[in-house]
């Protein structure tokens, strides 16, 4: 009986030893070896147009299937579900009182007044802008994958068939690969920025070197496909590049094609282990965002390292939060109060192949990986603005409101003024003090007669 198992035995073990050598050859002449070299042979967009392909397909297999049964398909609201128009509190104020109670000799409150703040209300909780920025973006088209998709009931046995192949493929093939990639590179970065610490001479150029390679294999861990435009704006040393903030792999995207000095908050778990590894060979700066020390710690070094012209540009998402690629929430004004140049980046994920959106508070930094992983792509597009200085006279909330702007207009995103940390936290009252502020200068401008202290008076008690 031993005869018969021994040679078994021995048969799967050979089979097993061969398949492991050629599934490591393969990775090492097709994927390691080009990322070290910074070479591409373009499979991975052909692998994307494919995918796009297949998508159109099954689109048009379900509303063909909608329309026989008379059904029709389900859109997203990209817009909200309540058409708004630009205007400002006072146009909107005046509309209600009507023109001939628009100038008065006193300035007075109407019961009018009540219905543009009731009616501001509803629609924010039937529509919240903010919220909804924290949750995954709805998709218009299936992309064979569960998320975001209301027309299963559309789906017939070609797609059923269509699905099944996609997760056997995303599961069986692509999630293993992209498993030994991301360990090699990460497992890279790990033991070669340790060894680079230990040198006392040369590790600025050794760190560059370690830091690209590793991202490279990365990036080829999530097949991303990333489009980069306008190079020539890329970020220099001395500078501060800050961009929108989707996903922490948003630092992968940009260091792919460049070196950075990174900035961002402490984490624990696996990206603490990487965090701490990372500023052994290069001076990242990571700081607790509850430490009123910390802040003033950062910025001082901050300004010492823009100061000096031979160090990496800095990376800085002043969102302070991923919201998800739909909009650009505040920038935090600390790393405009600099006095350096700041080097816009917008970027854009498109997510029909996979969400990039990392929801920190649903998902761990483990748990969202392997949900890319399996997911079929990351693609975006990565755009370098032209680089941007403080005017004079303008402050620091000016200039991160400017850059915010440039940012969003070029993304397509909706250039929002609330706070990310809308996430966690309520809503802080100065957003309340200032839609006082301007219902006060409202009323203030809607009469017409001499400053005295009688008015003035009377303005104080009703605002009060």
């Amino acid at each position: 009986m031993a005869w018969f198992v021994f040679p078994f035995d021995n048969l799967v073990c050979m089979c097993l030893g061969i398949s492991i050598t050629v599934w490591f050859t393969l990775l090492l002449v097709f994927i390691i070896v080009p990322a070290i070299l910074g070479v591409s042979f373009g499979i991975r967009r052909l692998y994307m147009k494919t995918l796009l392909v297949i998508f159109e397909w099954a689109t048009l297999r379900m509303e063909r299937g909608a329309k026989e049964k008379n059904h029709h398909l389900y859109k997203p609201y990209s817009n909200g579900i309540i058409a708004k128009e630009p205007s400002s509190l006072e146009q909107e104020i005046h509309e209600l009182r009507g023109s001939a109670n628009s100038l008065r000799s006193e300035p007075e409150f109407e019961m009018a007044d009540i219905f543009y703040f009731c009616r501001r209300g509803v629609e924010s909780i039937v529509d919240d802008e903010v919220t909804k920025r924290f949750s995954a973006q709805e998709l218009e088209s299936w992309n064979l994958l569960t998320r975001s998709n209301y027309n299963f009931r559309h789906i017939s046995v070609r797609l059923s068939a269509l699905w099944g192949l996609g997760v056997l493929i995303r599961y069986g093939f692509l999630l293993p690969l992209r498993l030994t990639l991301a360990v090699t590179g990460v497992g890279l970065l790990l033991v070669l920025t340790t060894m680079v610490g230990f040198l006392p001479n040369g590790e600025t150029y050794l760190s560059e070197k370690v830091h690209l390679i590793c991202y490279r294999i990365c990036v080829r861990a999530l097949t991303a496909i990333i489009t980069y435009h306008n190079r020539e704006n890329k970020p220099k040393n001395g500078g501060i590049c800050v961009a929108n903030h989707t996903t922490p792999i948003d630092v992968i995207i940009l260091a792919n094609d460049g070196c950075y000095s990174m900035v961002g908050q402490v984490h624990g778990g696996l990206m603490g282990i990487i965090q701490r590894a990372m500023v052994k060979s290069s001076p990242h700066i990571w700081f607790e965002r509850s430490e009123v020390k910390d802040r003033h710690h950062v910025a001082k070094r901050l300004g010492d390292h823009v100061a000096d012209k031979t160090k990496q540009p800095i990376l800085i998402f002043p969102e302070g939060t991923c919201i998800n690629n739909t909009s650009v929430m505040m920038f935090k004004k600390g790393s405009f109060e600099i006095g350096c140049t700041v080097y816009p980046v917008a970027i854009k994920y498109d997510p029909r192949f996979g969400d990039a959106f990392w929801n920190s508070s649903k998902f761990g930094i483990v748990n969202y990986l392997l949900r890319m992983m399996s997911s079929w792509a990351i693609v975006c597009s990565v755009w370098y603005l032209p680089p941007m200085n403080r005017e004079e006279g303008e402050d620091a909330v000016q200039f991160a409101n400017r850059v915010k702007a440039a940012i969003a207009a070029q993304g397509g995103l909706v250039d929002l003024l609330w706070d990310g940390g809308l996430k966690r936290a309520k809503v802080k009252d100065a957003f309340k003090e200032e839609q006082q502020k301007l219902y006060s200068k409202v009323l203030s401008d809607t009469f017409i007669c001499m400053p005295g202290s009688c008015h003035r008076k009377k303005l104080y008690l009703l605002l009060m």
